[in-house]
């Protein structure tokens, strides 16, 4: 998978949960999920779960701690897929 199809499934699947629509827009690998988006916590977890199911991976409790941005997010999932 290529890093734009990456980026649209992530897009696709964190979309319910933005709370900034204008950064959202302007979503880039280096687009912080909290920060950037303000998405909260208990909605990560969601995202997490979702990325799971979407990408038929398993995600641990460190990939879960590092995933806070849209390039690590992606760098996990290809990781995981490679597996």
């Amino acid at each position: 998978m290529n890093k734009d199809d990456l980026i649209s499934k992530l897009k696709i699947i964190i979309s319910p949960y933005v709370q900034d629509e204008e950064a959202f827009k302007d979503l880039t690998e280096d687009t912080d999920f909290v920060k950037d988006l303000k998405i909260n916590s208990a909605n990560l977890v969601d995202i997490i779960l979702d990325i799971e199911d979407e990408f038929d991976i398993r995600l641990e409790n460190e990939d879960m701690e590092k995933m806070l941005d849209v390039k690590s997010a992606m760098a996990i999932v290809a990781s995981k897929l490679e597996d």
